[in-house]
């Protein structure tokens, strides 16, 4: 029997980037009416996804020119919301689909963030999955108070204690401890109540939790760390990582990378899946799927993506040469603290790091990697069933996808729903009914 793939579906940007003008985009509502997600929600269990999934971002992106008027007048990375009340309401109209909230261990405690992922995975009876980010954003740092943007192997440094602090938080309380004894009048058995008493290079925590036990014992743990630094931090906690769209070969290396730092931990990489990122178009033809496609490259105007280019980066474009290698960029990146993978990164694997590009150039490559049409597949069931399958096996049958970044958000998901997961059902790579009671029971499916 083939092995089964885990399909999550992230609407992070659903709204933004143009795609809110494309053709039955939103289902004729504009954002932030809750009735888009709560129709997002029915859909996706209907189609027996595991999980709804968004990103996340506190600032306004202003690292173009300096300014966010770019940004906001073309919505490059805005509105947003905060999601965990969005998830909530989500949990209401469903009863088995999980729910992925992004989180930053850059500038929130982890007392904060335990216990609302604690009380989250109550209000959901165990649907929650934590995405932990290290941030590299500029805005976001200024909004929490910081002046600085952290070095680059700090964050993740920050990152691994965050996540023991929740550890042993979500752990402070034993399963059991709850009696709720109605004869007596016991509420809990202090004995199964313990401190956390932390005391780290970024942290002091005494705890213990003060919230029942979880539904899961803990949230699930997501993290998308690409850089070496990354992937090394994820191998120590994640029960699924996040990996990008990137091209296959790239994501067999980090498949390979992060199996050795999942046993260099003492894990078994058998039980840790990735789930890639992958924009997906899906028609009942090819031709419709990829006009859909090529509909992207329209979305946004020239300007509004050196906004988008930068603010994902952590570095101006706009103060780029008329002309330079994409090396120098990269080296220039990494020594700005700014993320050492991302579109830089990707183009130099591309074209040659000693490749010499003009700034027009180099904005004409920017618009396929900022409205994702770079890394979108588009086709039919049964040639998206084929890629899918390709590329699960190719990296180890561990995990499965982020299907997402659609040009159309409930159009394309529908045709996910009633054309591709029918085709992969028919295939046995994908379950016809959920089996488990929490997202960590359905994520174990296999």
């Amino acid at each position: 029997m083939p092995t089964r793939m885990h399909l999550a579906f992230d609407f992070s940007y659903g709204h933004m980037g143009g795609r809110w003008r494309s053709p039955m985009a939103l289902g004729g509502m504009t954002y932030p009416d809750i009735g888009i997600y709560e129709e997002v929600a029915r859909l996706a269990e209907r189609g027996c996804l595991d999980m709804l999934f968004s990103g996340d971002g506190t600032g306004v992106p202003d690292t173009w020119r300096g300014e966010r008027d770019t940004a906001v007048e073309w919505g490059i990375n805005w509105p947003r919301q905060d999601l965990n009340p969005i998830m909530v309401a989500l949990s209401r109209v469903t009863r088995h689909i999980g729910f992925g909230l992004t989180y930053s261990s850059t500038f929130i405690h982890p007392y904060y963030v335990a216990r609302l992922m604690n009380s989250l995975d109550h209000l959901t009876g165990g649907r929650i999955a934590l995405n932990v980010v290290t941030s590299t954003r500029r805005s976001d740092f200024a909004n929490f108070g910081m002046d600085a943007l952290m070095d680059h192997g700090a964050r993740y440094d920050r990152m691994e204690e965050f996540i023991a602090v929740c550890n042993a938080l979500w752990d402070s309380a034993e399963p059991d401890a709850m009696l709720w004894d109605r004869a007596t009048g016991r509420v809990t058995d202090p004995a199964k109540i313990h401190d956390v008493h932390h005391e780290g290079r970024f942290f002091k925590v005494d705890g213990p939790l003060n919230t029942p036990p979880s539904p899961q014992g803990r949230p699930v743990l997501i993290q998308a760390g690409g850089s070496a630094r990354g992937i090394r931090a994820s191998a120590q906690f994640v029960d699924h990582a996040f990996g990008a769209d990137m091209p296959l070969p790239l994501q067999v290396k980090q498949r390979a990378l992060f199996d050795a730092e999942l046993a260099a931990c003492g894990r078994d990489p058998g039980s840790v899946g990735i789930l890639w990122q992958t924009p997906i178009v899906v028609a009942e033809t090819m031709a419709e799927a990829v006009a859909r496609k090529e509909s992207l490259l329209g979305m946004i105007p020239p300007e509004a993506v050196g906004a988008y280019l930068s603010y994902n980066c952590g570095y101006d474009f706009s103060t780029l040469p008329r002309r330079f290698t994409i090396g120098e960029l990269h080296r220039e990146i990494i020594a700005a603290q700014a993320s050492p993978v991302g579109f830089v990164h990707e183009l130099g694997l591309q074209l040659g790091m000693e490749t010499e590009v003009t700034r027009e150039e180099f904005l004409e490559h920017g618009i396929r990697f900022a409205t994702a049409y770079e890394t979108t597949v588009a086709g039919t069931a049964e040639s998206l069933a084929d890629h899918l399958e390709e590329a699960f096996e190719a990296t180890g049958s561990r995990g499965g996808f982020m299907l997402g970044h659609t040009v159309s958000l409930l159009q394309d998901l529908t045709g996910i729903v009633t054309l591709l997961v029918p085709e992969l059902q028919r295939r046995g790579r994908f379950r016809r009914a959920y089996s488990g009671r929490t997202l960590r029971e359905n994520l174990r499916e296999g």
